[in-house]
């Protein structure tokens, strides 16, 4: 009863901060995005006929404590704010590696001596900078006003000012690490009376009903779930099995009861909106796209290894290629009383799937691209022929064709057409990328664009980094595989290699690519083969390097370093792979 009071009592006081159309539809639905992944069932996949592509023949510093999911004290953003504040406050640090689940509840419960003692009455009319920002965690009072203007995703952390963060801690449990604590050590400034302080062991746990997944699934997360599969796994097959397909969830998956669901459109240029229901949805004409989605951090561990960087590690395998039906949303929004050729303003997006503060994750696309015939915007309920699953979007999300994971909102509740963008945090102070020079003490997210098109890359597949080639001196060259794409719709033409530093090239044979779209509507990757030739009785290390081109002659920048950015997004430098000739 009392956690209910405080976060009814923190919602309003920063009410104010909330878009208030967006909190009360999400509050409403009560439930749990941009992600992909795992399916309950082996797909079938279509013959190359009926799937339209062709095989050739040939085969801030220390004050920053947010993660880019928005919530309270992400854990992906703070690898250097960890690393600054320990080497400032290194004699200030109480909390000791509280690793397990025992240490996290002892560091919970632990009450400072040399501390004072306040009430909840007390800490919550701490909640906005002139006061002060105090929240508690377990009985650990905690003045955070000093980090807070410095990060961009401050707004969120002002609905948890005057209360406690326990209960994001408890969805957001990647939080409960020893630099996380250590570092939230630094900041307290007293002890939450024990019988006001708020527990988790009789909370809800929000991870109790997530799907199951294919164990080939590598999580860099767990809660949420985040996972890629192997990178050799995606040059197998031109569609990706549901399965295998990588999950980019930022929340616990909601489950959505297809009987019950309804989908929100509103119009704020007429001010006039409706609802639809599965049913009314799936009336519209079908259509079919294959088309690829790759996360904006895809490879960004790559790009970590030029200097830390707040983000998930991932590989070269945020990414997969599948066949999406669904109704096109031009279709639905010429039926809500959009006007044909109306390509003024964007469309938001809102998922199920929300924070502790009943949130949802959000994001929008251009108007233009919405409204194109050509631009071949779905709101899919099929993935390769199958309903979508849970960690996929269940029953509906949007597939927006050449544009980063992130707008391909998953759980799609509610559509708004505006004059303005997204409001969420996910839009505004995130997926943006920056000079390499820009830190995050310089950092303005007002300043950059939001990203839609990805950038052309490619990446390596087959062999691995650091992988023995055994047969390679026998056969007289190594065998690569990998895949091609990019964003906008634009074709991969030719895609080169290198195993001598750049001295010579050899351009691979492009194995399979999608055909008969027409130009700007290649929404899919290439899959490529090259043959590496090596040298009678070479052996040892050699590094290979793939770059593609796409119809625009657009190709890849050579090095990580020219391109990093503090969020480790658009990594679409040289794939390069170490390989040790046996």
């Amino acid at each position: 009863m009392f956690l209910r009071q405080i976060i009814r009592q923190n919602s309003r006081l920063n009410r104010c901060r909330l878009q208030q159309v967006s909190y009360q539809r999400a509050a409403c639905t009560g439930s749990y995005h941009t992600g992909k992944g795992g399916a309950e069932q082996t797909v079938g996949l279509k013959s190359v006929s009926q799937r339209g592509h062709q095989s050739n023949g040939d085969d801030s510093r220390g004050d920053n404590l947010l993660s880019t999911t928005a919530v309270i004290f992400g854990g992906s953003l703070l690898t250097y704010l960890i690393t600054e504040k320990i080497k400032k406050d290194a004699a200030t640090i109480y909390a000791k590696e509280p690793a397990s689940l025992d240490q996290i509840r002892k560091l919970h419960d632990t009450r400072r001596t040399d501390l004072p003692e306040y009430t909840m009455d007390e800490i919550v009319k701490h909640n906005s900078p002139s006061s002060g920002i105090w929240v508690t965690y377990g009985i650990g009072v905690y003045d955070i006003t000093t980090f807070v203007p410095k990060h961009p995703g401050s707004d969120k952390v002002m609905l948890a000012a005057g209360g406690a963060i326990d209960p994001f801690w408890h969805i957001f449990q990647q939080h409960n690490t020893q630099e996380v604590l250590t570092l939230l050590e630094t900041y307290r400034i007293g002890n939450l009376r024990p019988d006001e302080a708020i527990g988790t062991k009789d909370l809800h746990d929000p991870w109790a009903a997530e799907p199951k997944r294919h164990p080939i699934l590598k999580a860099v997360t767990a809660k949420p779930f985040n996972a890629e599969p192997p990178a050799s796994v995606l040059v197998d097959s031109f569609l990706t099995p549901n399965e295998f397909f990588y999950v980019r969830n930022h929340l616990p998956v909601p489950e959505v009861d297809i009987k019950s669901y309804e989908l929100e459109l509103e119009n704020e240029k007429t001010g006039k909106g409706k609802s639809l229901r599965f049913d009314d949805l799936i009336r519209f004409p079908k259509h079919t796209v294959t088309a690829t989605i790759m996360c904006g951090g895809n490879r960004r561990g790559e790009m970590m290894e030029v200097k830390p960087i707040k983000g998930l590690p991932w590989g070269p395998s945020a990414v997969g290629n599948a066949e999406w039906s669904g109704a096109r949303l031009r279709d639905v929004l010429l039926a809500a009383g959009v006007r044909d050729g109306d390509e003024e303003g964007h469309v938001q997006f809102e998922g199920l799937d929300t924070d502790p503060t009943s949130t949802p994750y959000g994001a929008s696309i251009p108007l233009a691209k919405a409204m194109d015939p050509r631009g071949d915007v779905l709101l899919a309920y099929e993935m390769n022929g199958q309903p979508l699953n849970r960690d996929h979007g269940f029953p509906v999300r949007v597939i927006v064709p050449g544009v980063v994971g992130s707008r391909n909102v998953k759980w799609l509740g509610r559509i708004v057409v505006s004059r303005e963008e997204s409001g969420s945090h996910w839009q505004q102070n995130d997926y943006k990328s920056f000079s390499p020079s820009t830190d995050w003490d310089t950092v303005d997210f007002k300043s950059a664009p939001a990203i839609q098109n990805m950038p052309i890359t490619s990446a390596i597949c087959v062999p691995a980094n650091g992988e023995t080639v055994a047969e390679a001196t026998k056969d007289g060259f190594v065998t690569v595989k990998g895949y091609a794409w990019s964003g906008g719709g634009s074709e991969i033409i030719r895609v080169d290699l290198t195993a001598d530093g750049g001295k010579s090239w050899i351009v691979a044979n492009l194995e399979e690519t999608e055909q008969g779209t027409g130009p700007g509507r290649h929404w899919s990757w290439t899959l490529w083969t090259a043959q590496i030739p090596i040298r009678p009785g070479q052996k040892g290390p050699i590094e290979i390097w793939s770059k593609a081109v796409d119809s625009n002659y657009n190709t890849q920048p050579e090095t990580f370093g020219n391109i990093w950015n503090l969020r480790g997004v658009v990594g679409n430098a040289y794939s390069r792979v170490k390989v040790n000739l046996k």
